[in-house]
């Protein structure tokens, strides 16, 4: 076991918490950044529906991600609690397999993708003028999937061994050339929407070669071997049992996006389309520094839990907590002080700035609490308890906000139906989060004053 490893279970609890967030929550960044450049790009060089195209387009990419982040974060969650137990041989099995399985779904899923395009993209809410756009984007895009979905997976386990750094730079080099490469080829070549998806696809090859290159160096704590990819039927189930929450999460996001993208459609046509495009991008590069929180928070959780360090991982999830409200805190506040400069950004249509202003406010109204939300659901995917941390993946999209947006606009509320859906499906999510979290917390206090006693 290397020393970055070791150090899981032995360094300060909040240096190691700043030591594995700070490179994912930079990475986490950078890579948002990427997705708020290339909205930027497309909105200024192709036109809002152009925007609208890569609205539409996003949930499919969302649906790869799924099963990236399924076999990710399970197997990075297994391989951080085996080598807290000091069992290298299982954790680079684990790794082994997590590799096979990523190619085998991915490549089943762009094989779909490409003979179903159209009707996809017409399920996720593609009208007649936004579906050319929508088709010539995400068919480059199947092209690049499998360095994609092999980079995301491989960035948990180098997670999983604490080294957080070059997980970093591997998420940097590809975002950052991304960038360098989409005015190049939407402008320079023009090439429009293609050129942005071009762009997407080189950088994700990069990348990919990148972390090939760090596993090939044997600076892993992980030697994959071939042996260790031969498929194990309890390593394939342990993976997909783990990492299912994540995945479904994900897939949340998907049929999130079916039911928005529907629904705006129905009630403000392909502007509103736009805007929650614009909208969603601008989330998720100001909540990134959570999710890198998060990231850095669940090797260290799961290696001292492995190890029976209880103390360790409730005061990890304290400070958690803590980081996670301090960063949604300062979101809230820039997307309440300044909605129309964000909108603006993107495009210059006036219609899209002032409803995209106003549903701005209404879907930041609360954020400030979420961060408990995602502490939690991580904090079971981490620990490999899959029901709770189920749960709390369906909790927010699936079984609070969709049905809210499907209802609110129906029922007198209309176009502001589907804003408000946000702020109170999180604060109920909140609530019931906070309850199951200090229910598992409790139980920890339980377990430590066992083993005191046994020993």
């Amino acid at each position: 076991m290397n020393t970055h490893s070791m150090l899981l279970g032995t360094e300060n609890i909040k240096k190691l918490l700043i030591k594995l967030s700070l490179p994912a929550t930079i990475g986490m960044i950078v890579n948002a950044l990427y997705n708020l450049v290339d909205t930027i790009f497309i909105g200024r060089g192709v036109g809002y529906l152009g925007i609208a195209g890569l609205s539409v387009s996003f949930p499919i990419q969302m649906f790869i991600m799924a099963f990236s982040f399924m076999v990710g974060i399970g197997a990075s969650s297994a391989v951080s609690r085996n080598l807290g137990s000091g069992n290298l041989e299982r954790a680079e099995k684990i790794a082994g397999n997590s590799y096979v399985m990523i190619t085998i779904i991915v490549t089943f899923i762009v094989i779909l993708g490409y003979v179903f395009t159209d009707p996809l993209l017409r399920i996720f809410g593609a009208t007649e003028t936004i579906l050319p756009y929508a088709r010539d984007y995400i068919q480059i895009i199947f092209a690049g999937s499998i360095f994609f979905s092999f980079a995301m997976s491989s960035n948990n386990l180098i997670r999983s061994e604490g080294n957080a750094k070059v997980a970093m730079f591997a998420m940097i080099i590809g975002t950052g050339l991304n960038i360098i490469l989409d005015p190049i080829f939407i402008f320079g070549l023009n090439l429009g929407i293609k050129g942005a998806a071009l762009a997407t696809v080189i950088s994700q090859f990069v990348s990919f070669i990148y972390i090939l290159f760090y596993f090939k160096s044997g600076k892993s704590s992980l030697k994959i071997k071939p042996h260790h990819l031969k498929l194990e039927l309890d390593i394939v189930k342990e993976i997909i049992s783990v990492g299912f929450p994540a995945f479904f999460r994900q897939v949340n996001g998907s049929i999130l996006a079916i039911v928005m993208n529907n629904t705006l459609g129905t009630f403000g046509g392909d502007i509103a389309i736009t805007i929650y495009g614009i909208i969603n991008r601008v989330m998720m590069f100001l909540l990134m520094p959570l999710f890198g929180v998060v990231q850095g928070m669940q090797p260290i959780v799961g290696f001292n839990y492995g190890a029976k360090k209880f103390d360790r991982v409730k005061e990890t999830v304290k400070l958690s907590i803590i980081s996670t409200t301090i960063f949604a805190t300062f979101g809230w506040l820039l997307a309440q002080l300044f909605p129309n400069f964000i909108i603006s950004i993107f495009t210059t249509e006036k219609e899209v700035i002032e409803l995209g202003a106003e549903a701005i406010h209404y879907i930041f109204l609360v954020i400030p609490v979420i961060g408990i939300q995602i502490i939690s659901s991580s904090l079971f995917q981490a620990l490999g308890k899959v029901k709770p941390a189920f749960v709390l993946s369906v909790l927010r999209q699936m079984i609070i906000l969709i049905p809210l947006v499907i209802i609110l606009p129906r029922f007198g509320f209309g176009l502001t139906g589907v804003f408000i859906a946000f702020p109170i499906s999180d604060v109920i999510s909140t609530i019931i989060s906070s309850f199951m979290l200090k229910h598992e917390i409790d139980k920890m206090h339980v377990q430590k004053n066992e083993a005191v006693i046994f020993d």
